[in-house]
């Protein structure tokens, strides 16, 4: 009985700590697709348009995706950050995630 118990614990030990750095890299993975998808979707604005998006919002009103996807990291849509074309422009160029901290491989959130 002893020994199942010790099994038991050894086996709980071992991959509790995997489970939540599984959960983690999911996490990013859902992200970084996110971020291609957004890129692939404003690029595409972009050309049918011949200018960007004054925010995310016009893509949902035209179309181009039926939601603004939700940040894996912050659990929300609200919290990206767009970057705009030019200086004081208010359009939207490109996006980022306003996640604070580092991914399991060490980069900021904010820098993908």
């Amino acid at each position: 009985m002893s020994v199942v118990v010790a099994v038991i614990g050894i086996l709980y030990f071992t991959v509790v700590p995997m489970y939540g750095s599984t959960i983690q890299r999911a996490k990013e993975t859902t992200l970084k697709e996110n971020l291609h998808v957004m890129r692939k979707v404003l690029d595409q604005y972009y050309k049918d348009h011949q200018t960007w998006p004054r925010d995310l919002s016009v893509l949902v009103q035209e179309g181009y995706v039926r939601a603004i996807p939700i940040d894996p990291i912050t659990k929300s849509a609200e919290t990206w950050v767009t970057v705009p074309s030019e200086t004081g422009t208010g359009d939207v160029f490109d996006i980022h995630s306003g996640a604070t901290g580092n991914s399991l491989d060490g980069q900021l959130f904010s820098s993908w």
